[in-house]
């Protein structure tokens, strides 16, 4: 087994996941099977309990892990299936090491960092890579490990201490190490400066790593003399200095480091040189190449209540940019704030959250004493106005996954909008809670409908607390991983989507489920339940027969979706919105129960829907974009 490490200098946020992900695709190109894991300095045992809004969303994988949403890149890139374990926290190899303690493993030893603790994460990295995720056979040959955080963090350093041990253990090429750091450009003096990562690297080396190859991130590419004085100092081969310089969409990164030869550079220092070909990269050149291309806009109205970071619905952008670009549109998101959409525009915030609240823009802050502890925001017409407008200017509808009261009135308001003026609406776990809720008031008439997670002593629970549900934890306590859906109509959109296939494996993760005993009531109504558990107890698809289309999963179809196989719910909302469903759903028809084809005005383009995570062979279809947050910026 060889071992590639990215780690990161200077900042935080410099893109080691995507370089990471690259790198994996490099090494894929050249006929290398890949895996990666992901290490992550925090405490908590997983991700599953942190706020979108610190830590960005949270990746949910077919075991049921929740992790950080990096191995959602390192699933896109590299059209593999990860497990829980392949994200390694502090918390669960500190939680690893006192279970052992606890049973007398250690023999009486006294427990420490080193070497208990060092010892536990490189025996933890050593079996995890040889778990296969790509569906064949036995080990991968290379495992990319990206250790997040910075060089100098103080939770970082018994990884560092690990990693180091860990490369004299595997020995001399087996391991190489890619440091990934920041040459900035400063405005009064219009040259790279190489000190930060000078230090970065010294620091690096002080630590007991040595960089074999330096990933610098910057706004251009690198000055030849740039690279001659990054080499001398931090004695790393000029050939093995690459430039990751801002691009317009982040599928050229593996074409940059093909262009700048970093593959022979891995090859070499991994010394894969009998093992590896020429890197064949012609899909992603082409997808580079039509992402910068599209024109044709389809505006997508993103209901949330995380919209002020967009790394919280990632995996949801990303499966509309490979649905958008199947369909031949350039994605256009108008983020609309849900709290932003309701009537009652005051919100009580608790004091001791205000360092690190986001105030949207447009709110006012007001301290009212006799109420101490706690602020009061306002929220300005016209931001109300501005939000209500760019959900009436939308192509489509989508309303996220999400968890908690606030901003769902918002989101009922923009289900009930999309379903009377038959805007096309997709509603992801929430998103289909919310739909139901609105139906149940609007249509059969319950003013006082509600979900027993917003409203415990609702009189009407249309959603109710999931039996086998904790609550009491809340940590990996929720519905959770793969789970098969089946279709009981035939012939709903759904279905007929997914190739009319009679099921389709999903990932959740829900703790709350439409109330089972309001379902003829709903079908009266006309609201179509068209897939179920194996049960037949829990609802997972809605559908409205009357709507051009109006669906609500339970599940989460972005967490699946991959470029060249879009997720067929995700794709249908994009062909709607661009008034190509029936055109979709003929050619699926036609084409067989996986291959779907979107018309565009510059012709056909085949593309694969992504269904039940089966496919093996890749597309050729082009299927990731620019994103456009309001108009305004390229989402990379």
């Amino acid at each position: 087994m060889k071992y590639v490490v990215v780690t990161g200098g200077v900042v935080s946020g410099l893109g080691k996941g995507v370089t990471a992900s690259s790198i994996g695709v490099v090494l894929k190109a050249c006929g290398l099977r890949v895996t990666s894991i992901k290490i992550d300095p925090y405490l908590n045992t997983d991700a599953g309990t942190m706020s979108p809004f610190e830590h960005g969303e949270v990746f949910v994988l077919d075991d049921g892990g929740e992790v950080d949403l990096d191995l959602g890149n390192y699933e896109r890139f590299l059209d593999i299936k990860l497990t829980r374990d392949n994200n390694i926290t502090t918390g669960k190899i500190y939680q690893s090491v006192i279970d052992k303690e606890r049973k007398g493993d250690y023999l009486g030893k006294t427990v420490q960092v080193v070497p208990h603790i060092t010892d536990a994460i490189q025996e933890w990295i050593e079996r995890v890579a040889m778990i296969p995720v790509d569906g064949k056979e036995g080990p991968a040959d290379v495992c990319v490990i990206e250790l997040g955080g910075t060089i100098g963090d103080i939770e970082s350093m018994p990884f560092i201490e690990a990693l180091g041990q860990f490369s004299y253990r595997v020995g001399p090429g087996n391991f190489c190490l890619v440091h990934v750091s920041l040459v900035p450009v400063l405005n009064t003096v219009g040259e790279q400066k190489t000190k930060p990562t000078q230090h970065s690297v010294r620091s690096l080396r002080a630590l007991g790593l040595t960089p074999n190859i330096l990933a610098c991130r910057s706004a251009k590419p690198l000055e030849e003399n740039v690279k001659e004085k990054l080499s001398q100092f931090c004695h790393v081969p000029v050939s093995n200095i690459v430039t990751l310089h801002d691009v317009t969409n982040i599928w050229h990164i593996p074409l940059l480091l093909m262009e700048q030869r970093a593959d022979e550079a891995l090859i070499k220092v991994l010394k894969l040189k009998r093992f590896a070909k020429e890197p064949m990269l012609e899909e992603w050149m082409r997808r580079a190449e039509i992402c910068d291309t599209l024109q044709d806009p389809v505006r997508i109205a993103m209901v949330g209540k995380y919209t002020g970071f967009a790394d919280s619905y990632l995996s949801v952008l990303k499966a509309l940019l490979h649905a958008s670009v199947a369909c031949q549109r350039k994605l256009v998101v108008d983020w609309v704030a849900s709290p932003d959409l309701e009537k009652h525009t005051e919100v009580e915030v608790c004091l001791s959250c205000l360092p690190n609240l986001l105030f949207p823009f447009g709110y006012t802050l007001v301290f009212l004493p006799k109420r101490f502890g706690y602020l009061f925001l306002t929220q300005a017409p016209e931001v109300h106005k501005k939000a209500w407008d760019l959900l009436k200017a939308a192509d489509g509808i989508l309303v996220p996954g999400g968890f908690g009261d606030r901003g769902v009135e918002g989101k009922i308001l923009a289900a009930k909008y999309a379903r009377e003026h038959k805007v096309p609406y997709l509603g992801i776990c929430l998103g289909m809670q919310i739909a139901v809720i609105e139906i149940a008031r609007s249509v059969l008439n319950l003013p006082d409908a509600n979900s027993t997670e917003f409203n415990p002593d609702t009189t009407t629970p249309c959603v109710i607390f999931m039996p086998e549900g904790s609550k009491t934890h809340m940590g990996g306590t929720m519905r959770l991983g793969s789970r098969r859906t089946y279709f009981k109509v035939p012939s709903c959109k759904a279905a007929k989507l997914h190739g009319n296939a009679s099921f389709v494996d999903e990932r959740h993760r829900h703790r709350y489920e439409v109330n089972p005993e309001m379902v003829p009531e709903f079908e009266k109504a006309g609201l179509a339940f068209v897939g179920q558990d194996e049960t037949g107890k829990r609802m997972e698809i809605i559908e409205l027969a009357d709507h051009p289309y109006f669906i609500g999963v339970q599940f989460h179809p972005e967490f699946k979706s991959r470029p060249g196989k879009p997720s067929a719910l995700f794709l249908g909302l994009i062909a709607a919105s661009c008034r190509q469903l029936d055109s979709l759903l003929r050619h699926i028809l036609h084409r067989g129960n996986l291959t779907s084809r979107c018309i565009s005005n510059t012709g056909p383009v085949s593309t694969k829907a992504y269904q039940n995570g089966n496919l093996k062979k890749h597309s050729k279809s082009l299927a990731n974009g620019n994103f456009h947050s309001n108009g305004n910026g390229v989402h990379a």
